[in-house]
This record gives structure tokens, sequence and C-alpha cells, in this order.
């Protein structure tokens, strides 16, 4: 049997009330909304099961097939699972295909009337789940869907499971895989760790850590490097484990250089939001340094130092370390209290 609801704002189930400034990341339309995930326990079936999220737009192409296999997948593990489809606004016949779905178990089927976003997609599908155990992939059959049961029992000891698209049948852009190694670069940098897949769109994760981190959790595509980038700076435990990615069918929703651009600011903020003086200090080397060398050059090539210059760059410097150590003493005192809900 399947359950179909169409709504917007209010189908998403989520309290709202007051966020705490210190809470706030800019660029996270979430934070601003005051969306806070409901709090209740869970018994001990919704704690086993696992809720696989499949957000939808335009895959018409794709959509049915993804989803027979998924729940064809789930029903072989012998795990309480729930299917839920959220088609984010399409304008092909992905809707239309989602309703000759009638006969798959554990199904439920959501609608936002207008394009809402990757992330603000699963967040709402979150808000419906009913397992403490979230899986999401992607409606398009790049993902290797069968092996969700496999990510799921890695789940005993860890806090995200994520399919690393570094198996041997990888088919990604050319034309992306210099941003994606670079992004993957500076995020490793910023977190202190090796992060083989950055932005996977298969993995398993805790729903109560989602709502952990629910008000810094954006509505676009970026939710993935998000929750990982704030998991790891907060010391959870992430498996990866190597998966194919195969051919997309259709076309994709993901604008390269916008998205790209996009990503790198989000990882700087996300980090700077928790880690500041990883920012901060290099900032601050770097233009102490650079005070250091017009010093040294103009009394070379000149015969008098640039003093002026040279005292602005060395108070810049200055400033810019005094402003992360405020925000690194404002992060512990804050950061991650005002993100807790009790669920760790």
């Amino acid at each position: 049997m399947v359950t179909v609801i169409d709504k917007d704002d209010a189908a998403i189930g989520l309290e709202r009330k007051d966020q705490p400034r210190s809470a706030v990341l800019p660029g996270a339309p979430d934070v601003e909304r005051g969306l806070v995930a409901p709090r209740r326990a869970f018994t001990r079936s919704e704690t086993a099961g696992v809720s696989i999220i499949v957000p939808c737009f335009n895959e018409e192409a794709m959509v049915t097939a993804t989803v027979r296999r998924i729940t064809q997948t789930l029903s072989e593990c012998g795990r309480p699972f729930e299917v839920i489809v959220i088609d984010d606004g399409s304008i092909d016949g992905s809707r239309a295909e989602l309703a000759s779905l009638f006969d798959e178990p554990g199904l439920k089927i959501l609608h936002n009337p207008r394009n809402r976003g990757y992330g603000f997609s699963i967040k709402r599908a979150v808000a419906e789940a009913r397992h403490e155990l979230i899986a999401i992939t992607d409606a398009d059959g790049t993902y290797p869907n069968e092996r969700i049961g496999e990510l799921v029992e890695l789940m005993a000891d860890a806090d995200m499971v994520v399919g690393a698209r570094t198996g041997g049948s990888v088919h990604v852009p050319l034309s992306r895989r210099p941003a994606k190694w670079a992004l993957r670069r500076l995020a490793a940098y910023l977190a202190e760790t090796e992060i083989p897949d950055l932005n996977s769109g298969l993995r398993v994760m805790k729903r109560s850590l989602i709502r952990r981190f629910l008000a810094i959790l954006p509505d676009g595509f970026s939710f993935t490097t998000t929750i990982t980038l704030a998991l790891l700076t907060h010391g959870h435990t992430i498996r990866y484990v190597p998966i194919d990615y195969g051919r997309r069918v259709g076309r994709s929703s993901i604008r390269p250089i916008r998205d790209t651009l996009g990503f790198f600011s989000l990882i700087v903020r996300t980090v700077m939001y928790f880690r500041p003086l990883k920012i901060f200090v290099p900032a601050s080397a770097a233009v102490f340094v650079t005070a250091v060398l017009v010093a040294l050059i103009s009394k070379i090539g000149f015969g008098q130092v640039a003093d002026v210059t040279s005292v602005t760059l060395a108070s810049a410097s200055v400033q810019l370390l005094a402003i992360g150590l405020l925000a690194d003493l404002i992060d512990k005192r804050t950061g991650p209290g005002a993100l807790s809900d009790g669920n760790h």
C-alpha cells in the first residue's frame, strides 16, 4: 500500500521556534525559518528498521526501476523498512511514474508543489520517517542500491556509512573531476582527515544526528557535504565503503560552475563555524608574511622600508588572529551545545 502526501511546508512535521543566533550559519536558509525536528522516543523495532529516502526531480526515466530495486533489496534483508520518495516539483512525467508504484510494499510518496531543493526534500522526508536509521540515494539509477543492506549493517559501529565512489567502475564526467578533487582536498585539510567521497548521495546515517545539526543543513545539493563536515568536526565515526557509480540517464540538475563555487564557499563557512582557527590562523600568517616581504623588498629595491604598508598589513594580521581566537572561544562555549538536542 502506498501513502501519498501532497502538501507544502505544513507536511514537514517540524515545530517552528526561534533559534539562538549562535546556531546560525550564513547561507543556510532553514536557520532563518527556525526548523526544529520533533522529539520523540523510538521503539526497538524503529531502531532496528531503516527509512530509505529517495529525492526525485525530473527522473521519469529511472525512478520506477530505482524504487522497485530498492524495495526488492530491502525485502530480502529481513529488517523493517520504508521507502519515502519525495517528488520535488517535477515537471516531467515523474509524478505519473510514481503513481504506478501503488503495489510496492512500505512505500510513501511525498510531493512538493514546487521545486524546493535536494536538502529541503531530505529534511522533509526525515521528519516523516519512522526509523532511526536513515538511508538516502538518488532516483537516477546511478548508485548500486542493492548494497544499501550492506551499508545498514555497517552502522553497528559507525555514526554514518558512506558509499564512496571509488570502485572499479565510476562514471563521473571528466569535466567535474578536477573540481571534485579540489573540494575534497580542501575539506580534508579543514576537517583534518581524509575524505574519499565528500558528497556521495548514497549513505546511511542516524536520524538523531540529522536532528542535532538540522539548523545548519541547507536546502540545496550541499546537504551531504554539510552533514559530512559537521560529523567529522565533532568526532563522529564515518565509514567509507567503495562502490561503483553508473552512467546517469537523463539530464543532471547540478550546475557545474555555480554549484562548485557554492561548495567551496560552503566548506569554508562550515569549517569556520566549527573550527574557525583552521581559517583565521593561515590567513593571519599569510598577511604577516606579506608584510615582511613588502618591508624587505622595499628596503632592498628602493633603499627605504615601506613602513605604512608594512605596518598596516602587520596590524591586519594581528586583527585576523584576534578574530579567530574570539570565534574559537565562542564556538567552544556555545557551538556544540547550541546544536545539541540531547541525542548523541
